[in-house]
């Protein structure tokens, strides 16, 4: 399944040519096929917003070089390079692939006031964003395991496919 978001060449209101991110399609299915994708744990993070318990997850300390992908969609969110340990107890990145990959959301559940990021593509439930987070950002994209799965690198070097930029990982 190619998931790649590339860039796209628009005509802008006077004429010009500009480059904009191509938007991932949207992915939706109704709840019965949800729950028979996903496993129960997974459907109760990604569907209903649940939180996995701190240092549980099978990402949380995944070193291996590759692509970081929405377990529900496939969409591509982050870059191994982009992901450092942040003692929280879920996998943390400074960096996502960017607007086609997560899309931020008030929540003031819990008596709190977070940023709730989703899958831009299927709208499912990652986790949070933090301003406490390294440089060059500043950010802590701070995510449930259970949300992702891990798309090594190929042999040779080879990003998987829809991985974009990142840079050397602070910390890392």
């Amino acid at each position: 399944m190619d998931l790649a978001c590339g860039f796209v060449t628009r005509l802008g209101t006077a004429g010009e040519r500009r480059q904009t991110m191509d938007m991932p399609e949207r992915f939706e299915l109704p709840d019965e096929e949800w729950r028979r994708r996903l496993s129960p744990d997974q459907y109760a993070v990604l569907r209903q917003a649940a939180t996995e318990a701190p240092g549980t997850g099978p990402l949380l300390h995944e070193k291996r070089i590759g692509l970081f992908r929405c377990a529900a969609c496939d969409n591509p969110l982050f870059r191994s390079d982009a992901k450092y340990e942040s003692g929280c107890g879920w996998p943390s990145f400074w960096q996502s692939l960017g607007p086609e990959a997560l899309t931020e959301h008030e929540d003031l559940s819990h008596g709190m006031r977070r940023v709730e990021i989703r899958c831009a593509r299927c709208g499912s439930h990652m986790g949070h964003v933090f301003p406490d987070g390294p440089p060059p950002t500043g950010l802590r994209f701070c995510m449930n395991s259970l949300a992702m799965r891990f798309e090594e690198e190929t042999e040779g070097g080879q990003a998987p496919e829809g991985a974009g930029g990142g840079g050397a990982a602070p910390g890392a």
